[in-house]
């Protein structure tokens, strides 16, 4: 089972709800593509989906502050 360190990806201002959300998207993404193209993937998706942010190919994006809709 892999457990990467939140500490690999995270940047101060990324919460661990925002870390879990892209790397999820990401492995969906990498899944979809795979089946798609009719590829056998060797390694999991969500390994692929860290290595991804880990290798800084893909960043995490948050909002300086989160306004309340009223």
């Amino acid at each position: 089972m892999l457990k990467p360190s939140a500490n690999m990806i995270r940047t101060p201002h990324n919460s661990h709800y925002s870390l879990v959300i892209a790397v999820a998207k990401r492995a969906r993404q990498i899944a979809e593509k795979a089946e798609a193209e009719g590829v056998v993937l060797v390694d999991k998706p969500v390994d692929m989906a860290v290595q991804d942010f880990v290798q800084g190919k893909y960043v995490i994006e948050e909002p300086d502050h989160f306004q309340d809709e009223e």
